[in-house]
């Protein structure tokens, strides 16, 4: 079976420092998978290298067996909330449409059909009450929700996710953690940027441990363990054994 995600050899230098060295990775299909390491390890740049957002300086991406262009409509994508400009003039139902436009292009508009589609999205993000609300009016956890309804409106096979939990409160993380089962249970394969240690073998079914190169990769019960989580972090390590 071909996996989701498969990397190969992946480096990225920004003015020639690498960001990524010589990265492999291999996601299977139907999972979620937790990609983990300290600040600066280059886990938000895997994400965007996997998107063909940034250029890599050796190295590919297959999405299953396919580069990333030609079969970029079936990967949704959820950013870092603090890389959006919140005060931008737009609802929450005009911001979940916007996942629509690669399947609509830029000229055709929104029509019946896809003002249900984004408001069943918003019903599954636990939001549709809020799809006339100003997106400057939201808390941070309602912000989250609205990135993962405009991702679930795309109805992908594959979802990236960059720190999807990160900035919301307790009932809103038990909420998106319930919404990404849900997409397994469906047969979708989610990636996400993770930095709660504890919350990892709840969460995941696999894990990426990296630091520029990878450490570990693989089931979290093999994986997750003290001694790769040591080499990681460089000994500094805030995880308790269970």
């Amino acid at each position: 079976m071909l996996a989701a995600i498969e990397v190969r050899d992946l480096t990225v230098a920004y003015r020639d420092r690498p960001v990524l060295w010589d990265v492999d990775l291999s996601v299977p299909n139907g999972v979620l998978m937790a990609i983990v390491g300290p600040n600066g390890a280059g886990k938000t740049t895997l994400i965007k290298a996997i998107l063909n957002l940034v250029t890599p300086s050796a190295g590919h991406v297959h999405i299953f067996g396919k580069p990333y262009a030609s079969i970029k409509s079936i990967v949704g994508y959820v950013p870092q909330r603090g890389s959006v400009d919140w005060d931008f003039p737009a609802n929450v139902l005009d911001v979940v449409l916007m996942g629509l436009y690669g399947r609509l292009g830029w000229i055709r508009r929104p029509g019946r059909t896809e003002r249900a589609q984004a408001m069943e999205a918003l019903e599954m993000a636990g939001i549709r009450h809020l799809a006339h609300r100003q997106i400057s009016q939201l808390s941070g956890g309602q912000q989250q929700r609205v990135f993962l309804a405009r991702a679930l409106v795309q109805d992908a096979t594959v979802y990236l996710m960059d720190e999807p939990f990160q900035g919301v409160d307790a009932t809103t993380e038990r909420a998106i953690i319930a919404l990404l089962r849900d997409l397994r249970l469906g047969g979708k394969t989610v990636v996400a940027v993770h930095h709660d240690l504890q919350t990892v073998p709840d969460y995941f079914d696999e894990v990426l441990l990296l630091n520029v190169r990878r450490i570990a990769c693989g089931p979290v019960p093999a994986v997750f363990t003290q001694e790769n989580l040591g080499l990681t972090y460089g000994g500094r390590v805030a995880f308790l054994e269970r």
